[in-house]
């Protein structure tokens, strides 16, 4: 009888772990090139993870390497993974060549499905590259 207790505690005591430490997943961030004129324009790396706590996005990552400062990061909503779709919230980001990108937001029940079928997907603009410099869609 106490093993048994013991080994429900430890189930429960596990899925309450997984439930808190939530759904992870990552993004590299790399030019994506819109045309031949922006091309000059796009360089840089990053990253980004994002945790998926209930329908609460949890989003962080860094960059550098941009060629003019970055005026804006943003989370896109798209069917699946390399594929563009509109944003839906703006990132706090660094307006710099290099730093961090931070936010949150809370997902629909499409856009949790496009989530983990690779849909979302994370921008970063720059003065030189209004249309987007550094792209990267969260995978698990």
């Amino acid at each position: 009888m106490r093993l048994a207790l013991v080994l429900a505690a430890g189930s429960v005591f596990g899925l309450l772990l997984t439930a808190q430490s939530g759904e992870t997943y990552k993004a590299r961030l790399s030019p994506v090139p819109a045309d031949a004129k922006t091309r000059p324009d796009l360089a840089g790396l990053g990253t980004a993870t994002a945790v998926l706590a209930g329908t609460k996005l949890t989003v962080t990552g860094t960059f550098d390497g941009l060629k003019s400062p970055a005026t804006v990061a943003r989370l896109h909503n798209a069917v699946a993974a390399g594929v563009r779709g509109p944003s839906f919230i703006d990132l706090t980001v660094s307006k710099s060549t290099g730093g961090t990108l931070s936010g949150s937001a809370e997902l629909n029940p499409q856009q949790l499905q496009n989530l983990r079928k690779g849909g979302i997907y994370v921008q970063i603009h720059s003065e030189k590259a209004p249309d987007g410099v550094l792209w990267g869609w969260l995978i698990r």
